[in-house]
């Protein structure tokens, strides 16, 4: 979360020449609701559900460039997917900067996962749970700390092509 998966997504795309698949804005358009509505409507299972349902489309449909949000990992049949299908990048960001990125107020209430706590402690704790599994099936890693979106797409389009 803050550390800039959708827009280094598309400014990779652009790099590329390649299609671009953000799932959260999938499931979106799928529910005809924002994540924050359908994990306040369904549940964090159910948009569990459907984000699997939507990487399995993004993977079927060949898209180049998947931008996942942070718990994808946290089900083994999207970690199994990723791991199969993908060249997996791990945007790193501190919960400092992930914490400045999102801000306070209506941004951070745009999280469900932001709630019932101080949002610098949320991410914190955040990455102390996901950080071994992100470690574990990403074949690449980019600090985006202090980096705008084209810096880290250029960082990211370096490394992938050089496991090649």
């Amino acid at each position: 979360m803050g550390a800039g998966k959708s827009a280094v997504a598309a400014a990779l795309g652009e790099r590329m020449g390649a299609s671009v698949a953000d799932l959260d804005e999938m499931i979106e358009a799928a529910e005809g609701c924002t994540v924050a509505e359908l994990f306040s409507r369904a549940g964090e299972p159910a948009f569990r559900e459907r984000e699997f349902q939507v990487l399995q489309q993004a993977i079927q449909a060949q898209v180049a460039v998947i931008a996942c949000g942070g718990g994808v990992v946290l089900d083994a049949r999207c970690r199994a997917l990723l791991e199969h299908a993908c060249r997996v990048v791990w945007l790193q960001v501190s919960p400092a900067e992930a914490a400045r990125r999102i801000g306070t107020g209506a941004a951070a209430a745009l999280r469900p996962l932001l709630q019932g706590g101080e949002p610098l402690a949320r991410l914190d704790d955040l990455l102390r749970v996901r950080g071994p599994v992100y470690e574990s099936i990403s074949a690449v890693r980019v600090t985006t700390d202090g980096s705008d979106a084209g810096t880290i797409a250029q960082d990211v389009l370096a490394q992938v092509r050089s496991l090649a």
